[in-house]
């Protein structure tokens, strides 16, 4: 029998890319999703890609009516769990907004999940977890932290499925931290579409490059990193994807719960990201550097080891793949899902 996944957040950038591996492994999807910050055209053209249909319901995860409609209706073997803010900059500004949507929309939908007896999730986490870490590359046992309002809404949500998972072994949870999702699906039909001004780096060197914003502001020229700006581990967004899917299938082992790092486990700075960009689009990308952003660390990578033993995961794609799809992606859809 096919299983169902329920995907709430399924029509961002990483839900919608997370869809298509799911429909590629043959789940039924059904999508939940406040359009916040997505457009159901991305699950139009999931549908394109995969030629399988997904149902969407337009919903907030927070409406408890809407979540008990869900989970009366259709019966879910998991739920991922992507829905929430996700802007560190914004969450310093509004923290509250923060913690009601990430935190309060978590609660509420384990609240469902277990009145209706499911019980395996995999939760959208992050790297900022580990706050400044002390060291590099980042494992899975290093202690945990927050230096802004999203890494904390992060970390008390898997503090709070760990608590969960401790009342009621029943419980499979997979925490994923991921690193810095970049890039595109190959085909060219999905893709990043910030909503407003992006807040992650590669949809802002996309937009400056297709003529969209007049230049880059690169935040802080004075790291201790070899260049002076900011080091990230970027992970395609299909990588990501996938490691979904493996998730998945670890959690129907019973699996507890348990955190992976999804990353590559390498790091780049800002400028060599910009310098790869201009490589694969032949088009240049003015920046100017500017002070640097609170809540922002200097350097930050995965050590992937974990996920490649536990869920038979690993990123394939580098570098150059990320930039030749993101540019794809950009230059056929200059305005993102509204063309």
């Amino acid at each position: 029998m096919t299983a169902t996944i329920l995907v709430t957040g399924g029509a961002g950038y990483i839900g919608s890319h997370t869809c298509v591996e799911l429909l590629q492994k043959d789940y039924d999807v059904i999508v939940l999703d406040n359009l916040s910050n997505s457009s159901p055209e991305a699950l139009r053209r999931v549908e394109k890609i995969t030629g399988k249909s997904v149902t969407f319901v337009e919903g907030d995860v927070r409406d408890r009516n809407i979540l008990r409609e869900l989970f009366g209706r259709y019966t879910f073997d998991s739920v991922i769990h992507f829905a929430g803010l996700k802007a560190v900059g914004e969450s310093c500004q509004i923290p509250l907004d923060y913690y009601d949507n990430n935190v309060s929309g978590t609660v509420i939908l384990a609240q469902e999940m277990a009145a209706h007896g499911v019980f395996n999730l995999v939760f959208s986490s992050s790297a900022t977890v580990y706050g400044d870490p002390a060291s590099l590359p980042i494992r899975e046992d290093f202690p945990l932290s927050a230096t802004n309002p999203y890494g904390r809404s992060k970390l008390i949500i898997e503090e709070i499925l760990g608590d969960l998972y401790k009342s009621d072994n029943r419980w499979n949870v997979a925490l994923l931290r991921y690193f810095n999702p970049a890039g595109a699906h190959k085909s060219g039909l999905i893709g990043e579409d910030p909503n407003d001004i992006p807040n992650n780096l590669m949809p802002y060197i996309s937009q400056v490059a297709i003529g969209l914003r007049e230049k880059l502001s690169i935040f802080g020229s004075d790291y201790p990193t070899e260049d002076g700006t900011g080091v990230r581990d970027y992970i395609h967004v299909v990588d990501l994807a996938k490691g979904h899917a493996c998730a998945i299938e670890k959690l129907r082992t019973g699996c507890g719960l348990k955190a992976w790092n999804l990353g590559v486990g390498n790091g780049h700075s800002v400028l060599q990201m910009v310098a790869a960009f201009e490589k694969a689009s032949e088009k240049p990308v003015p920046y100017q550097l500017v002070e640097r952003r609170p809540g922002d660390i200097a350097a930050c990578w995965a050590d992937p080891a974990l996920a490649k033993q536990d869920l038979n995961w690993v990123a394939e794609k580098g570098l150059t793949e990320i930039m030749a799809d993101a540019w794809r992606w950009q230059s056929t859809n200059p305005k993102g899902y509204r063309d």
